[in-house]
């Protein structure tokens, strides 16, 4: 086998790559050999067919799946002795179209090599920590908007009528086709109109009944509602309306803590303290990130492969298009053009990607078998009723698993580099710390 370099251009590879019949046949031969002992065919026991009837049988497989190893272990050889990394799968492409059996295999590789990443001094790199602490305003005003939250509700003025955000109690018994079904009767049911937790349609035809009217409630069920039996079905509710009430703030006193599992006022009043900070935390973190990342793109330079910027920018590029048009959902669009504004993000975000990647390889960061089942777990919360489902989709997906794990993966790296880089903290008031996370969300 022989392996030439034909372009070596930057970042740009490509070889030719020549096998000939002889080690192909050679290869062949093996792999019948190792095959014989088990082979059974009519007329032969067990282990004892004529080679030259294996080659006749099985020879033409066997021969494409010497080719395909021996063009895959030629590339690892490569890669192995060159320490070249490609930035994408190579491509390659048989050049002697025409190939028959006896001639020798003529194949052509070229490929884009991943850039040699300079190292620096982390510890050269300054950075500014905000630091806001949850103080007594900021607690009181949490705990106003949780008693807004999670309203009590006392009766209205006899004969006044029931308006949305409003509770009424019902007994309530639904029919489809004149007969009662199964989950479909309550008593003394509190339902909040304007809640939507009930059918569409349903506490629209409530608002304005007063305590002691009957009312008939006519919906349909939705096309996709999970009871089988009642998808798309026409019901009738028949209604009795107990009592009408409004809501009112709930007073901020220990029966609203345990309403959010407190213990006591005190015990909701130190919870809301620590997510306050964490709040914070993670808001200062996301800055500091932020200003760390501006920092690198700035501190370290190096060639990136055009085909990575070329995709990222088209993703970007795309992505920006359909935020511009939402209401096209699927891809059939005209084709989207990038720019240069696309083109100079993508070039930031390939030599972020890139240099995080390095420092991670370096540093051996890895993420835990722990942390990716944690972030399966987070992600299949938004699909609830379907999370065994989810779990299963993200098992047989290596691209869903890679874009669960990359976050997690970056997050590592740039803690590590938070622990190299010299950092001051800076205690702030939290308006300070809300406007420079809305400088963010500006860029």
């Amino acid at each position: 086998m022989q392996v030439t370099e034909t372009l070596n251009d930057g970042l740009k590879r490509g070889y030719h790559i020549s096998v000939s019949a002889a080690e192909l046949e050679e290869k062949v031969n093996e792999k019948l050999a190792e095959a014989q002992p088990d082979v059974e065919m009519k007329g032969f026991r067990k282990g004892k067919v004529p080679m030259a009837l294996l080659k006749k049988q099985f020879g033409p497989r066997v021969m494409g799946e010497a080719m395909q190893e021996t063009i895959d272990g030629a590339m690892n050889k490569h890669f192995e002795d060159s320490g070249d990394r490609p930035a994408l799968q190579p491509e390659v492409k048989m050049t002697n179209q025409d190939w028959k059996e006896g001639d020798d295999v003529e194949v052509d590789m070229s490929y884009e090599a991943l850039p040699e990443v300079p190292e620096f001094d982390m510890s050269s790199i300054k950075l500014e920590k905000l630091v806001v602490k949850a103080d007594e305003a900021a607690v009181e005003e949490a705990l106003k908007n949780l008693a807004e939250t999670a309203p009590s509700f006392a009766d209205r003025k006899k004969g006044s009528k029931a308006k949305d955000g409003d509770q009424v109690v019902i007994d309530f018994l639904g029919k489809v086709d004149d007969v009662a079904f199964e989950g479909g009767a309550g008593e003394d049911y509190p339902l909040t109109l304007g809640s939507n937790s009930f059918i569409p349609g349903f506490e629209a035809q409530l608002v304005g009944a007063k305590a002691g009217d009957e009312v008939e409630v006519k919906v349909t069920f939705p096309a996709e509602y999970g009871a089988e039996n009642l998808a798309g079905k026409d019901a009738v509710f028949a209604c009795t309306v107990k009592s009408v009430q409004e809501p009112k703030a709930s007073e901020i006193d220990d029966e609203l803590a345990k309403k959010f599992g407190a213990d006591d006022l005190a015990a909701l009043q130190t919870q809301i303290g620590e997510r306050l900070d964490a709040e914070y935390n993670g808001a200062s973190r996301a800055v500091m990130k932020r200003t760390l990342l501006d920092a690198l793109d700035k501190k370290v330079k190096f060639e990136l492969p055009p085909s990575l910027v070329d995709a990222e920018a088209g993703q970007i590029a795309h992505q920006l298009w359909h935020e511009d048009n939402p209401e096209v959902e699927g891809h059939d669009h005209p084709e989207v053009e990038t720019t240069d504004e696309h083109r100079g993000l993508a070039e930031r975000r390939v030599k972020l990607g890139l240099l995080l990647a390095e420092i991670g390889r370096k540093q051996e960061v890895e993420v835990t078998d722990a942390e990716m089942t944690q972030a399966v777990m987070n992600q299949a919360r938004q699909y609830q009723g379907q999370e065994r489902e989810f779990f299963e989709f993200v098992q047989k997906n290596p691209e869903m698993r890679q874009q669960l794990q990359a976050p997690i993966f970056e997050d590592k790296v740039v803690d590590w580099v938070f622990e190299q880089a010299e950092i001051k903290e800076k205690s702030v008031k939290k308006d300070a710390l809300e406007k420079a996370v809305e400088a963010l969300e500006e860029e």
